[in-house]
């Protein structure tokens, strides 16, 4: 059991690493839109109780809110 969660430790680890490598070539608007997205899943899936509908609700919602961060027009 515990080398399961060894392996699940360094497979979370490795991903997490990966994927902030992915952002460093990010314009600000794109972290802006994931940061958003990301939040967004977070609340939807909380305020639903874990609905799927609702994570990906909150997404969506939270990516475009995101991505109107910080324009000018």
């Amino acid at each position: 059991m515990k080398t399961i969660k060894q392996l699940a430790v360094s497979a979370s680890i490795a991903t997490l690493a990966l994927g902030l490598t992915g952002c460093a070539g990010m314009s600000q608007q794109d972290k802006n839109t994931a940061i958003g997205a990301g939040a967004g899943a977070v609340v939807g899936g909380v305020l639903t109780g874990g609905s799927a509908v609702g994570t990906v609700g909150g997404a969506a919602v939270g990516g475009v809110i995101g991505n109107q961060t910080g324009k000018t027009n």
